[in-house]
């Protein structure tokens, strides 16, 4: 072979190693389609009796939401595990938790994400339902599970009902929003405006010092670490919007300029 030929065989060869990277980052975890049963009456019934942030859209918007839900459920696998019995009222939620943070961001989609497996109740960080020190509501995988995501049934349903400040599955998927950029880091690169990050950081680490001393009414948790304070007042910012901005006006403000939309009903 002579000096010619063997350049362009090793050029080829190393143009098929960077479109096998390429496909396999960028477009291979979403060319399997999962069969959606049910219509889009059942999941518009679903929603309108579940799902808050839903009820309150205007008419053609709630219709997107029901496209953005579907394509959830096209693209993602949602698992049943450890005996769940997993309903199609599940499935729906799982899908709501996915769209209501990027309701506002219409080119996103959840490349970090293949399979949501969902537990039929807490568990603990070997992933045993059985442990008396389960406590484990939700868990975004790492390593071999690092495109999945675990979620509590019941954590999931709870999440839902109108007296829960919290909601686990949205917790979860903020933490994939906010892994998106490559790290969990509280601070959602690709969502934050860049003139916000500034700002967000200084109001997000005095928060986190005001929870730890206990001068918050923010749910302790969210002291932990800027991933989960950025996960928790998410929560907080779609499951009571208006609470939030009585209470903290200042953070409701941000997290309404990151998410591109106000909340408040």
């Amino acid at each position: 072979m002579n000096d010619s030929s063997y350049f362009i065989v090793a050029g080829l060869v190393l143009f098929a190693i960077v479109l096998i990277v390429f496909i396999f980052r960028y477009g291979g975890t979403k060319k399997i389609a999962v069969p959606v049963a049910f219509t889009d009456e059942l999941m518009g019934q679903i929603l309108e009796k579940q799902v808050r942030f839903y009820r309150h859209l205007p008419t053609d918007e709630q219709q997107t939401f029901l496209k953005r839900v579907r394509y959830f459920l096209e693209h993602t696998k949602i698992s049943a595990e450890k005996g769940a019995v997993v309903t199609d009222e599940d499935k729906v939620l799982i899908a709501a938790s996915a769209t209501i943070p990027l309701f506002h961001f219409k080119l996103w989609v959840y490349r970090n994400l293949t399979e949501v497996l969902v537990y039929p109740d807490y568990f603990d960080e070997r992933f045993n339902t059985a442990s008396e020190g389960r406590n484990v509501a939700g868990m975004v995988g790492s390593g071999a599970l690092s495109s999945k995501m675990i979620l509590s049934q019941q954590a999931l349903r709870n999440g839902f009902l109108n007296m829960s400040a919290s909601n686990t599955a949205i917790h979860e998927f903020v933490h994939l929003i906010d892994k998106a950029d490559g790290e969990v880091d509280g601070i959602p690169e690709y969502l934050i405006p860049k003139s916000l990050i500034e700002p967000w950081i200084k109001e997000m680490h005095k928060t986190i010092r005001e929870i730890r001393t206990g001068e918050s009414d923010i749910r302790e948790y969210a002291g932990t670490n800027e991933a989960e304070f950025f996960a928790v007042v998410s929560e907080y910012f779609f499951k009571k919007p208006s609470l939030l901005k009585e209470d903290h006006p200042k953070l409701y403000r941000m997290l309404d300029d990151i998410y591109g939309g106000s909340q408040e009903s």
